[in-house]
């Protein structure tokens, strides 16, 4: 159960950071940078990265952001398997975590 919670917060997390990243973006006041939205997304706001970009429209006009996000995305991806081939990753490990 802490696990999903851990998971929601770090989205919600990114999500509202994207989102107020956009709302200061249109009122031209003092962003945030995008080595925090990029970070917030590594560790584990991936899905909330990616939400907040389609909902808020917010960098998605801007390729070399969009690039940065395929490479953060598929180095987590290099990490998972990475932890799977040395066997600390595996589908009944990640039933574990998601059990009551």
């Amino acid at each position: 159960m802490l696990s999903i919670c851990i998971f929601v917060v770090f989205n919600g997390l990114s999500l509202g950071v994207f989102g107020l990243d956009k709302y200061r973006s249109i009122r031209h006041q003092r962003r945030i940078s995008e080595s925090f939205l990029l970070t917030i997304t590594f560790f584990g706001g991936t899905i909330g990265a990616l939400l907040g970009m389609l909902i808020f429209r917010h960098k998605v006009a801007k390729l070399s952001f969009i690039l940065k996000i395929i490479l953060v995305i598929l180095l987590q991806v290099m990490i998972l398997y990475g932890l799977y081939r040395l066997g600390l990753f595996s589908v009944k490990n990640i039933s574990i975590l998601f059990r009551n």
